[in-house]
């Protein structure tokens, strides 16, 4: 499988952006993570969702924020963002699960990444 992660931009504290992450081939049975690195830290995960969808997961600081989604028939996963705040500033990139089919929050447990997209947020 191959993740393109795409939706970034810049956006005013207080708004909105989706992110979208396409996968080529096999998709519809990994779990599936938005992790995102702010300069100068770690990467840091932000939200898993399962295989059917049926089950999510969220960093606590994004929960009730973020809402991660997927579209089988697309074979796409989003990240919806709202209330953004400056902090959120920060590459987002995507990633697949292939292996231990949970909601995991360490990037070790994903073994396929997209490349990443820039979400930057003014104050």
């Amino acid at each position: 499988v191959q993740l393109q992660a795409s939706g970034g931009g810049l956006v005013q504290a207080g708004g909105s952006l989706r992110l979208s992450c396409a996968a080529s081939g096999t998709f519809s049975r990994y779990t599936m993570g938005w992790f995102r690195r702010a300069p100068g830290k770690e990467r840091e995960f932000v939200a898993a969702i399962n295989w059917s969808g049926a089950s999510t997961y969220y960093s606590e600081s994004m929960k009730g924020r973020f809402t991660i989604s997927r579209d089988g028939a697309k074979n796409t996963v989003y990240l919806q963002m709202n209330s953004l705040k400056p902090e959120d500033t920060a590459v987002y990139y995507c990633a697949a699960d292939r292996t231990t089919y949970r909601l995991e929050r360490t990037t070790a447990s994903y073994d396929v990444w997209g490349q990443g997209t820039l979400v930057t947020v003014s104050s």
